[in-house]
């Protein structure tokens, strides 16, 4: 096994040598507007998951992946020439989903926010259902404190009589 050092950069560098690839020797229209987001590497090196985003509508995304199934070979080959490993990795294009999570992430914090906003103006203009104070007040404290101060005195005067 090789080291995950090694993995990383093998998968950095396997990452510039497909965009440029896309980008110089297929030249298939359909890969105009595909992005390589991120490469990941066993740890074995012998097989490399390249993450890739397609702009455009559904249709274009189906066409993307279409055109990178079959320029798979091409861009193994550029790898292998680019790379300094035994064996040239395999190569998967999986479509990265991320940018569609981070959309409807930033749709719902929206909806949250909204939501907050609203609850702020209901606030704003409430009362309170009771008194403005509906906690003991010191005067009530005080009367409090003297009847267990008489409390505690006969608890004394108890402890204090001799047993029969």
């Amino acid at each position: 096994m090789a080291d995950p050092a090694r993995a990383a950069k093998l998968a950095q560098r396997i990452k510039v040598v497909v965009a440029e690839a896309l980008r110089k020797v297929v030249k298939d229209e359909r890969v105009l507007n595909v992005t390589i987001t991120d490469a990941r590497v066993t740890n074995d090196l012998q097989h490399a998951t390249v993450y890739y985003t397609a702009f455009g509508d559904e249709t274009a995304q189906q066409d993307a992946s279409a055109a990178l199934t079959k320029a798979t070979g091409i861009l193994r080959r550029e790898v292998g020439r680019n790379i300094t490993v035994r064996l040239t990795p395999t190569l998967e294009f999986v479509a990265d989903e991320i940018p569609v999570n981070a959309s409807n992430l930033e749709a719902l914090l929206r909806v949250a926010k909204e939501r907050d906003a609203e609850l702020a103006q209901l606030a704003a203009g409430a009362v309170h259902a009771g008194d403005a104070d509906p906690y003991k007040s010191a005067i009530d404290d005080a009367d409090f404190d003297d009847e267990d101060d008489e409390d505690d005195d006969e608890d004394q005067e108890s402890a204090e009589s001799p047993r029969s």
